[in-house]
């Protein structure tokens, strides 16, 4: 008896040790606009996604046999664009998660000098990424996407240079608005995903989304990329457009970061990361 009146006792307030950690989680996640942004976030890309690719498939179903390894390709290339901006983010958040911040800069380390540190991280990171899968599609697929010659190179770095763009600007978020914010390092490339033409041609989505796209480098690569591979043509006006575009995100990523830097040492956040 004295057992189990034990256990009946211990049973309730370990319901309510339970109950306050949920209810302090709710707190959280109420008080947080990035976390329940990403709790919809998800299932509506996805959905997006896969909707434009069934739709462009109904009607273009021999679409994948006119160009061997026209997926495989797409999947590559979108990698490289996701491995630079998740670099930069990442390498950065290592920083934040370690409370270095304020180490960093009680050296003579500028911010400048920070974001190119962060950039050539990337850089490396993705090479080692990508490269180490595209080599693998090479036994497993029979597939190499180094035979799309020098317009993999233009590709690449203009999707590299994307994606650290988009990598400065949510750093800057994350450190202007603490870790609570860092989900936007998983959910900011996958916003430009289902407009950037990655697995369908432009043309597949709505008229006004066409303009969107119009203004992202990655959709004029992953044009690039199909008339490389179906009509064996490079199209260099497409990754002239994707240069100059680039110019502009590369210059406002880095603007961005070294603004939302000043903001958080003004307010001392550099050394009070948090939530």
């Amino acid at each position: 008896m004295s057992l189990m009146a034990h256990d009946h006792t211990g049973f309730i307030p370990s319901l309510r040790r339970i109950y306050a950690l949920v209810l302090r989680h709710t707190y959280l996640l109420r008080s947080s606009g990035p976390r329940i942004l990403e709790l919809m976030y998800w299932p509506t890309v996805q959905m997006i996604l896969w909707g434009f690719i069934t739709m462009f498939l109904i009607n273009h179903s021999s679409w994948i046999a006119q160009a061997s390894g026209v997926l495989l390709s797409a999947v590559l290339l979108w990698d490289v664009l996701f491995r630079g901006q998740l670099g930069v983010s990442l390498v950065f958040m290592e920083e934040m998660w370690s409370r270095n911040l304020g180490h960093l800069f009680v050296s003579p380390l500028r911010p400048f000098e920070l974001g190119c540190a962060l950039l050539t991280m990337s850089l490396i990171r993705t090479l080692i990424g990508v490269g180490g899968a595209a080599l693998i599609a090479i036994p497993l697929f029979h597939f190499s996407i180094f035979d799309l010659g020098l317009p993999l190179l233009a590709f690449f770095v203009n999707l590299l240079v994307m994606g650290w763009s988009i990598g400065l600007l949510v750093s800057g978020v994350v450190l202007r608005y603490g870790l609570g914010a860092e989900s936007f390092a998983w959910i900011a490339i996958f916003a430009v995903q289902p407009i950037s033409g990655v697995y369908y041609p432009i043309a597949t989505l709505p008229e006004w989304l066409q303009y969107i796209a119009a203004i992202l480098p990655s959709s004029h690569v992953f044009e690039g990329m199909r008339a490389v591979l179906f009509d064996h043509v490079f199209r260099g006006d497409l990754l002239l457009h994707a240069a100059l575009l680039n110019v502009v995100f590369l210059t406002a990523g880095f603007l961005s970061f070294l603004r939302f830097f000043k903001i958080a040492r003004v307010r001392g956040q550099l050394l009070h990361v948090g939530e």
